[in-house]
């Protein structure tokens, strides 16, 4: 599976490591009344889509630099990567 680094161009996914959902780019307030709850739901409540997903990837053998990656689960085809960073600004929260 090829992978088309904003920065770098296409590479080869295996200088990357898959990191699961990219909503955990979004981390839970540490100093909300309920931030144990949601600290636990964050580490272990995952979704397990079939289908067009957004996923965090980190290009460990290369730049250092965390993605998201919008994939097929089925097909593996990669529709769209972007700098996590960028997502966290456009979103509005940080990284």
């Amino acid at each position: 599976m090829i992978i088309d680094h904003p920065l770098l161009g296409p590479r080869d996914s295996a200088e990357f490591t898959y990191l699961g959902d990219a909503s955990l780019i979004h981390r839970p307030d540490w100093e909300a009344k309920d931030a144990i709850s949601q600290f636990a739901e964050y580490g272990y409540q995952r979704d397990n889509p079939a289908g067009t997903h957004r996923e965090l990837w980190f290009h460990e053998q290369g730049d250092r630099s965390w993605l998201v990656v919008t994939r097929s689960t089925t097909t593996h085809e990669i529709t769209q990567v972007e700098l996590a960073r960028d997502v966290a600004r456009r979103e509005g929260r940080s990284t």
